[in-house]
């Protein structure tokens, strides 16, 4: 193997508690935090479905994927979108909004419309799989193809439908799956005995959130749909709002991280309302995964004890997005022993 061979596989880096990936000229970032505690019992309350337990450690995405992140994917590989990356409605759908683009096929350009830091949607299974393969190939820009979106964690090679898709062998960048998922969600190794528990919500709580429009002092708040008829400035329906009216045209995503003290055990935002996130998980013969409910689902969308919702793997709606994982954990004295082969080989 050539050096700059060896040298493209190194493009994975330790950054501020998250990974960058460096290949190409617009590079974003993916927060993660780490998870650990392998091999965690499951949560019982679920039987006869167990989830939770995962025998590995990793790493999850802190923040769900964003408007700005993934506006640079398309700007990366979408010129000519060959494989429908981008939907309309990222652009007039003024409840989500968004990602304009402008240019023609070959020329297309894509722009942030509002604050980027809000949660991407209107991406299918199959787009959130392509923009993990692009950050496992370490963000290449050029045309859809085995370099950028088609091979990678996914072989997708083309795929515009499931097809019984699964994590490759040398799988890094990922989507989560349920275990994963549920895992950075509610797990906590210090509740209810020795061997840890499990919240209800994602929030590090038993009780059911409130809904605001963002929170740095309510450490149990979340951007969901709730309505109690009481005056108080929360909980009076649409988070963003405080009214149960639906207006054509107002934005109801909240940015991410807007609830600075309701996270996760393990440092996670937003697992719980926003936007439905894609999980890996096949359900029944041919869905995938969602979980955490959306800003317009009430408070049980975003419990432990809700089933997986499934979804047609091509399915795109302004409540469905997506966050990364990390699999498995890179072991630090394996990237330091890589790093003194390499520098071992450079020097003979």
């Amino acid at each position: 193997m050539k050096f700059s061979h060896l040298k493209k596989l190194l493009v994975l880096m330790f950054a501020g508690g998250g990974m960058l990936a460096q290949t190409s000229a617009a590079l974003i970032t993916v927060e993660t935090v780490p998870v650990g505690n392998a091999g965690n019992v499951a949560d019982r309350r679920a039987f006869p479905t167990l989830r939770g337990s995962v025998g590995y450690d990793y790493k999850i995405g802190k923040f769900e994927v964003t408007i700005s992140q993934y506006t640079a994917f398309l700007n990366a590989v979408a010129l000519t979108d060959t494989y429908g990356l981008y939907n309309v409605s990222m652009g007039t759908d003024m409840h989500i909004a968004g990602i304009s683009r402008s240019g023609s096929s070959g020329n297309f350009t894509y722009s942030v419309v509002g604050s980027g830091l809000r949660p991407i949607s209107y991406v299918s299974w199959l787009d959130s799989a392509r923009f993990a393969n692009w950050l496992h190939n370490g963000q290449p820009a050029g045309l859809q193809t085995a370099e950028t979106t088609e091979m990678g964690s996914y072989n997708l090679n083309g795929a515009l439908s499931d097809g019984g898709i699964t994590r490759s062998a040398n799988a890094t960048f990922v989507l989560p799956t349920q275990n994963e998922w549920y895992k950075a969600a509610y797990y906590d190794p210090s509740l209810n005995s020795s061997r840890g528990g499990y919240w209800l919500y994602p929030t590090r709580s038993n009780a059911t959130p409130n809904s605001r429009n963002g929170s740095d002092a309510d450490p149990n708040s979340a951007n969901f749909y709730s309505n109690d008829e009481i005056d108080n400035g929360f909980n009076g329906g649409f988070a963003v709002t405080g009214t149960t009216l639906f207006s054509d045209n107002q934005n109801y995503l909240t940015e991410v991280g807007a609830f600075g003290l309701s996270t996760s055990y393990y440092g996670t935002f937003d697992q719980g309302g926003n936007a439905w996130e894609w999980d890996d998980t096949v359900i029944g013969l041919s869905q995938r995964g969602m979980l955490g409910g959306a800003y317009d689902n009430g408070e049980a969308a975003m419990s432990a004890s809700h089933l997986d919702a499934g979804g047609d793997p091509r399915l795109e709606r302004n409540i469905i997005g997506f966050r990364i994982a990390i699999v498995p954990e890179p072991s630090m004295v394996g990237l330091v022993s890589l790093g003194l082969l390499i520098l071992a080989w450079t020097r003979k």
